[in-house]
């Protein structure tokens, strides 16, 4: 099994196991505010013109707080079961400006150009950062804003109990530089509890 069908099973399963962070208790959501919380929200810019690209939505529990604040809302992600699920929750909260792809982000033709693109703690599942980096830098209207929350955790694995899935991943020094070198000419660096979030531009 490759490593991107590891990935799918792996959250086609979550949705299997009842998992939807969209519907996080308080508590919980919460807890995870501390990756990506209102800092990271206010650092994506949001305006009723732009149009926003989040990559790896999951069931949209970053998404449903981003989307009434955009013109368009686009956000894709790997797991089929996954998207069902964000299809699901948007329709639940009236969500009318956005679509959801079910497809590898990697290997997925865009035929628009985004104001903004987000990521958040989704950057352990690509071993070629370089590559998704400047593919987003690429798919960025000019003047566009990138924001990115990577992990401090530095495992090789997430762990359930039950299976165990291969990651990669991320060190803030080395997101600094490609981010660089993809042609970002500004970055501005959060520390929070649990993450680094990168603004650049």
């Amino acid at each position: 099994m490759s490593i991107n069908e590891e990935v799918t099973r792996h959250y086609d399963l979550l949705i299997e196991e009842g998992n939807d962070p969209a519907k996080d208790p308080r508590p919980l959501m919460e807890y995870m505010d501390k990756w990506d919380g209102d800092v990271f929200i206010r650092e994506l810019c949001l305006t009723k013109e732009k149009s926003v690209l989040e990559v790896g939505v999951g069931t949209g529990r970053l998404a449903l707080r981003v989307a009434p604040f955009c013109g368009r809302f686009i956000g894709i992600d790997i797991s089929p079961k996954t998207i069902d699920r964000a299809s699901e929750n948007f329709s639940l909260y009236g969500i009318r400006n956005a679509e959801l792809i079910s497809a590898d982000f990697t290997t997925y033709n865009f035929h628009e150009k985004f104001d903004v693109i987000y990521s958040s703690l989704t950057f352990m599942h690509f071993e070629n950062k370089e590559f998704v980096v400047k593919k987003i830098f690429d798919m960025l209207d000019k003047n566009g804003r990138f924001v990115l929350s990577i992990d401090k955790n530095r495992s090789d694995i997430i762990d359930t109990g039950v299976r165990k899935i291969k990651i990669f991943p991320d060190f803030p020094e080395h997101i600094s530089r490609i981010l660089k070198s993809s042609g970002f000419v500004s970055q501005k660096i959060i520390e929070t509890e649990f993450s680094y979030i990168f603004s650049a531009i």
